[in-house]
């Protein structure tokens, strides 16, 4: 009853967010819209900000022998310029589907603390509400690195650096899943890739094209022959780690009648595993580095850790299966897919175990132009009951043996045994 009862409101906060999507690190109006609507449901509440829009609350209490779980709802869209409802200054479109996470956490808040159903949980629930999940806008994130604002790209990953998962045992995620569906469907255990982001500066000699051409060192060349050798060792990658890889040409000082001899090749490289993902990045070096070599240029390799890949905790879903069986609400389960789509997910995963469960209701194509929910119904009011009743089968039922804990430096040393063959930039 509570569910119905409050669908209209968290429909309408749903949709005043995606008609005003901000970018990560920039969710000022987004902070102020959830949080003015906790205030709402609750007067007292406590609000623990972090990084500069990131924030958090707290139900119920966590006691020596006690667990504590994190629901996670991500703030900020994509960039996406020519979505139909995108920001008109900023290009910020929410064909990610966040904002419908961020309602989702409100339903369920509104609901735990109205009905005080939360008393009967033996968990302390904290509503994470995270910045800057999407990988973009990287110009002024570098910036707030520069000045000392953040110390990361991605929300979750500067979330642990501050210790906001310091004593929270797991987490649990929401996202909307890509595609139509004719039945209301959630999915589990979808794994994500990981990915780097890699730049390589291919540096040569520029003279006039008709005058001297003999005496130059063609950069595009070399950028050229890198992104042959990248087609051909295509055969080389194996099919299971699903590899993706995409170069563009970032930067360059061409012009028709000088050999150019300044070009920035940019790529993201997404692969299953971390392992694979090393072995692939420096496949990608020797065919750069090869590149330049053989039209006797130079070039320079920039590598930049995106997130890790994520694993869904098996265990920890068998709790979502449970509460599907038992629901009759919801028509489909997905399981056990993997795409090669990436989430700083992947990142917290390392330090704990967590989950992400899909949830369908929407058309278009998810970050295209499109992208829009059909079926708020669902969205807003049944999956929030299903999340609640997973939370409730979780209640009294978790062995914490099957937990782990890991520290934000172990990941930090992680994070550089992946990029510390090319953590300064270096010549061939």
């Amino acid at each position: 009853m509570q569910f119905k009862q409050q669908y209209e409101a968290i429909k309408q906060v749903a949709e005043d967010i995606y008609y005003h999507p901000e970018l990560g690190y920039k969710e000022k109006r987004t902070k102020k819209q959830v949080i003015d609507y906790l205030k709402a449901v609750n007067l007292n509440i406590d609000i623990e900000n972090f990084s500069l829009t990131g924030f958090k609350t707290s139900l119920g209490t966590k006691g020596t022998d006690d667990l504590h779980i994190a629901f996670i709802a991500e703030l900020d869209a994509v960039y996406a310029p020519t979505h139909m409802y995108a920001d008109e200054q900023t290009g910020a479109a929410h064909n990610c589907g966040h904002y419908s996470q961020i309602a989702i956490a409100l339903a369920l808040y509104q609901y735990f603390f109205k009905t005080k159903a939360y008393k009967n949980l033996d968990f302390k629930l904290t509503f994470v509400f995270v910045p800057a999940e999407e990988y973009l806008d990287l110009t002024y994130r570098q910036q707030l690195l520069q000045e000392g604002q953040i110390s990361h790209y991605g929300g979750k990953p500067e979330a642990m650096k501050l210790g906001v998962f310091e004593d929270i045992d797991l987490s649990i995620c929401v996202h909307a899943i890509g595609g139509e569906f004719s039945k209301r469907t959630i999915e589990m255990n979808c794994d994500l890739a990981g990915f780097l982001y890699k730049k390589y500066t291919f540096e040569g000699k520029a003279t006039h094209a008709g005058f001297d051409p003999f005496s130059s060192k063609n950069a595009y060349h070399m950028s050229t022959l890198f992104n042959t050798a990248i087609g051909l060792s295509r055969q080389q990658l194996k099919e299971s780690e699903h590899v993706r890889i995409n170069p563009i040409i970032m930067e360059s000082d061409m012009s028709t009648n000088v050999i150019p001899n300044h070009i920035v090749v940019g790529t993201d490289l997404r692969t299953k595993s971390v392992d694979y993902l090393k072995a692939t990045a420096e496949k990608l070096d020797d065919a750069a580095k090869g590149s330049a070599m053989a039209l006797q240029g130079n070039v320079t390799i920039d590598t930049q850790m995106g997130y890790l890949p994520f694993v869904q905790d098996r265990y920890l879903s068998t709790f979502v299966e449970a509460a599907f069986h038992k629901n009759t609400e919801i028509d489909e389960i997905l399981n056990d897919n993997f795409i090669s789509a990436a989430g700083d997910i992947g990142d917290l995963s390392f330090m704990m175990p967590c989950i992400q469960i899909g949830y369908s209701g929407f058309t278009g194509t998810i970050h295209g132009d499109d992208f829009i929910d059909v079926d708020p119904t669902f969205i807003y009011e049944i999956f929030p009951r299903f999340l609640a009743q997973v939370l409730e089968q979780m209640s009294g039922s978790i062995d914490k043996a099957k937990l782990y804990k890991q520290s934000y430096t172990a990941y930090q040393e992680l994070i550089a045994s992946i990029v510390q063959n090319n953590m300064n930039p270096t010549k061939k």
